[in-house]
């Protein structure tokens, strides 16, 4: 059986089928070619900011800047590029960057999801119209004679929608489980390196505040100034 007549016999729901599984897989083919393109990178663009991170803020302001192309470049450069801000500001810098970030990574997964929840129903549809119209004709005193040979064709035929759908089901399945996986694995990255450079932000705002105390209290106090008595006239 060709693909043509595969597809002509699975009846009027393997239209949206088809479509279906056009969708899923330019989205699996998007989402593939975009986590090849940061897998290899994440952990040493984090790695080498961190440890920038702990000598100079510059040098790891730069190279976060250089890494903007990346999404863990992005998530710790909108941090690394405020100036004297407050702990709390750079914390939240890190978790705003970190939501947006995140949300790209989710992109695609409402097609995978509508397609393995719509897929098997679209086939089981297809099925029973199958089975409608082969058995439509059939009579009771017909049963067991030459002229049911051909029902049995017919659901033989039904069943293809269902197969297809089932296919199209589990592939989405597989790459959706797959993208989740590298989700989770970019969010525990952002959570650990955005936890690191948080911690030496602290430090060193905590050390800056005390030397910034210690140069005040070491000022000589200010002597009031007392305008002069008016001369008399």
């Amino acid at each position: 059986m060709s693909i043509s007549e595969l597809f002509s016999s699975g009846g009027p729901a393997m239209l949206p089928l088809l479509f279906l599984s056009f969708l899923a897989l330019s989205t699996i083919i998007e989402r593939a070619w975009f986590w090849s393109k940061i897998l290899t990178h994440e952990r040493e663009i984090a790695g080498r900011v961190i440890e920038a991170a702990r000598r100079d803020w510059d040098a790891a302001t730069e190279i976060a800047r250089k890494s903007v192309n990346q999404p863990v470049g992005r998530f710790l450069h909108s941090a690394l590029e405020l100036e004297d801000s407050d702990p709390e500001v750079f914390q939240l810098a890190l978790q705003a960057s970190a939501d947006e970030e995140i949300a790209t990574m989710r992109r695609g997964e409402k097609v995978l999801e509508a397609t393995i929840a719509l897929a098997p129903l679209l086939g089981l549809l297809g099925t029973v119209l199958g089975l409608i119209r082969s058995l439509k004709d059939i009579r009771i005193s017909d049963i067991g004679t030459d002229s049911t040979a051909g029902v049995t064709l017919g659901i033989s035929e039904a069943l293809v929608s269902t197969a297809t759908g089932m296919v199209v089901a589990i592939t989405a399945l597989v790459f959706y489980r797959l993208f989740q996986s590298f989700v989770s694995s970019q969010a525990k990255l952002f959570r650990k390196s955005g936890n690191e450079l948080e911690l030496l932000y602290r430090k060193g705002w905590a050390r800056s505040q005390r030397q910034v105390s210690a140069v005040s209290s070491q000022m000589p106090p200010q002597m009031p100034i007392v305008d002069a008595p008016a001369a008399n006239d």
